[in-house]
């Protein structure tokens, strides 16, 4: 069956999820879980290939703070999902993802997965095909997050939800417009000079028992998690990892799990980017950690969950086609011009020099309130505000690193700039990707809201 084909079915299917009754009357449960999935020492480690000299990549030493996984599986009627967030640099390639939603079906009756990375850059590296097979760190990997969807999803309760947002100034955009129209990288920014675009909002949802009892807290916010530099040779979760444990610190001895949901980071860095080991990161990881966590906290305690006396969970999984951005020719120049001639061997996924490309996009809504929309790689934090502000719901999450990676989606006026993630081989989907992506998901809403009775044709081109 030709790429099209395949794209044309899976559309299909989405479409006829649409149609199919949704999951509604029924009580919403949740449940949680977690599992260190921190690799052992040894291993070829994810970022800052511009260091790298062909045919060496520096390998973890030690362990600065566990890596984990943590797992929240909801249930309304039949329908099951779990999200998922792992302390990892992008998420797993295709064969590990196809091999987590087997298990999880088959343990769990799973029937939705979302996978969103972190993007730790202090991680394992992570590729779409491995010449010999996946690591075993990363087969392991898989195993665990599958036993803890298990684990949740044995553990459900009647759960209710509500949501809250604070605002937290802890990056900045990395992206600098000359006025000679050169744009100039901007790792650092100590001054908290203030920059643009920027979403400094977090958004919290929060997930009680009926009771009232937290069980989990997901704060969805965008910033890479870059504080330590290309010196540090162990593994950590950077800032995301301190925003998770301050948050818990705040909720006593039977703390709710804590959860970072990466959002549009392509092009926000964090205020104290890149440290070296002599500068002191960890000082760094903890104030930003801190900053977010505390707010998060503050805005978790004052939200009040609610039953919704007729739950209900809508979602579609979709995959859009693309096309590649450069010929053979540009995309060749630009990987040995940018990143090296070892960037596929070490970081980048293989794809093909020109073709079509399988991009996996997820849109989720949650009791007609809350939705959420993933995209599988870096989005410029333009396309976070684009959704929120378009969104037909008033509380709608925005994941970028989610269930893939495919690069960085930059905007159409900031692929036209250039700069690095707009114009460098790691920008290699076509240009409006990004933009057709939130459109898609924008529609797919309205119809899950039944405003909407079908996707209109120019979207079902992609």
């Amino acid at each position: 069956m030709s790429a099209k084909a395949k794209s044309a079915m899976l559309m299909l299917g989405g479409i006829l999820m649409l149609l199919a009754p949704s999951a509604q009357g029924a009580t919403l449960k949740a449940g949680v879980a977690k599992v260190d999935i921190t690799p052992p020492l040894g291993v070829a480690m994810w970022g800052y290939n511009g260091d790298l000299k062909p045919g060496v990549s520096p390998v973890a030493e030690g362990t600065r703070d566990p890596l984990y996984a943590r797992v929240l599986v909801l249930e309304v009627g039949e329908r099951r999902l779990a999200l998922v967030t792992v302390d990892l640099g992008r998420c797993f390639g295709p064969t590990s993802l196809r091999r987590l939603r087997e298990i999880a079906k088959q343990s769990s009756k799973i029937s939705c997965l979302l996978v969103n990375a972190s993007h730790t850059h202090a991680g394992p590296i992570l590729k779409d095909v491995y010449p010999n097979g996946a690591p075993a760190w990363e087969t392991a990997a898989i195993t665990k997050i599958g036993n803890g969807i298990e684990d949740a999803a044995s553990h459900l309760v009647e759960a209710q939800f509500g949501t809250g947002y604070g605002i937290a100034f802890i990056g900045h955009n990395r992206r600098r417009v000359n006025p000679d129209g050169t744009v100039t990288f901007v790792g650092g920014n100590e001054t908290h000079f203030p920059t643009s675009p920027l979403d400094p909002t977090l958004l919290v949802l929060r997930v009680d028992t009926t009771s009232g009892k937290p069980l989990a807290i997901l704060v969805n916010y965008a910033c890479h998690a870059v504080i330590l530099s290309n010196d540090n040779l162990r593994y950590s979760a950077d800032f995301p990892g301190a925003m998770t444990r301050t948050v818990e610190s705040n909720f006593g001895d039977q703390p709710p799990l804590c959860f970072y949901l990466q959002g549009g980071a392509g092009d926000i860095n964090p205020d104290h980017a890149c440290v070296s080991l002599n500068e002191d990161p960890v000082k760094w990881i903890e104030w930003s950690g801190q900053r977010l966590g505390q707010e998060a906290a503050r805005v978790a305690k004052n939200i009040a969950t609610q039953v919704v006396p007729e739950a209900s969970m809508d979602y579609a999984e979709d995959v859009l086609t693309f096309h590649t951005r450069w010929d053979p020719e540009q995309l060749s120049e630009a990987v040995l011009k940018t990143v090296g001639p070892n960037i596929f061997d070490v970081f980048a996924p293989p794809f093909p020099l020109a073709g079509e490309l399988q991009l996996p996009v997820t849109t989720l809504l949650i009791n007609k309130q809350i939705a959420l929309m993933s995209m599988p790689g870096e989005p410029y934090v333009d396309f976070q505000m684009n959704w929120r502000e378009r969104c037909p719901v008033r509380d709608a999450l925005f994941l970028g690193y989610t269930n893939g990676y495919f690069g960085y989606f930059p905007t159409i006026r900031a692929a036209s700039e250039g700069g690095y993630g707009a114009s460098s081989a790691m920008s290699y989907v076509e240009v409006t990707a990004g933009e057709r992506m939130v459109d898609h998901c924008i529609a797919r809403v309205y119809a899950l809201l039944g405003r909407l009775c079908d996707i209109p044709d120019e979207l079902k081109k992609n």
